[in-house]
């Protein structure tokens, strides 16, 4: 594991994580998207060779960032489960009550369709549509031409949803896609926590601003 790197946006500082996730200091909240707990098990009951351990990795790591960086609160940018329950739903069940001292905020995603009854027993505090913190905003998926937005706001989003990555190149033309932070000047992408999802590569224009995630490093790209 590297340190992580620090991002300013509006005199907040957040620290980019090698996990897909990033630290607000400024609130001591902990922000991810997309991590789809429960996945793996999906796939498994349709007959899918999935390991376990796909799953069980991602809260493994969760867990260790929240200790990590001391957050008290977690926001999750949409899809933080996926499908109907399972043994990895049950897991995080466990450890949530073990832990209920944490905040969880889920900005709920397409994928988040179990019954509010769970999201009650585990302390999850739901939000349909966005939640506002300051001026930051959090929301599941960012449309510019969203009919519902006001032209004057000026608040920062950061959101989820398409799993961002970015083709880098190498010696010999070989290219890679590597999962990516895309921030933009009033926007954020955050890549997907999960490490058992696809991809999406985005196109950054000039003043964007992206950090590759690698094994062994945070690359920043402007």
């Amino acid at each position: 594991m590297f340190n992580p790197i620090p991002h300013k946006i509006e005199g907040n500082t957040f620290w980019i994580s090698q996990e897909r996730c990033l630290y607000w200091e400024d609130q001591n909240a902990l922000i991810l998207a997309d991590m789809h707990l429960g996945k793996a098990g999906h796939f498994r009951s349709k007959g899918v060779s999935v390991p376990q351990k796909a799953g069980v990795a991602d809260l493994q790591r969760l867990i260790a960032q929240l200790f990590l960086f001391k957050a008290d609160r977690v926001i999750i940018v949409g899809d933080f489960t996926h499908s109907v329950y399972n043994k990895e739903l049950s897991l995080f069940n466990k450890w949530r009550h073990d832990f209920p001292l944490f905040q969880f905020d889920l900005i709920r995603g397409n994928h988040d369709i179990l019954e509010d009854h769970w999201y009650v027993e585990t302390q999850i505090q739901i939000h349909k549509k966005e939640l506002r913190i300051d001026n930051f905003c959090f929301r599941h998926e960012f449309m510019e031409d969203d009919p519902l937005k006001d032209t004057r706001d000026s608040a920062f989003v950061f959101s989820g949803h398409v799993h961002p990555a970015i083709r880098m190149s190498g010696k010999g033309r070989q290219t890679i896609s590597l999962p990516c932070f895309y921030f933009t000047e009033k926007h954020c992408i955050l890549p997907a926590f999960s490490k058992f999802t696809g991809m999406y590569k985005v196109q950054p224009k000039q003043g964007d601003i992206v950090y590759a995630i690698t094994d062994n490093e945070i690359i920043r790209k402007t």
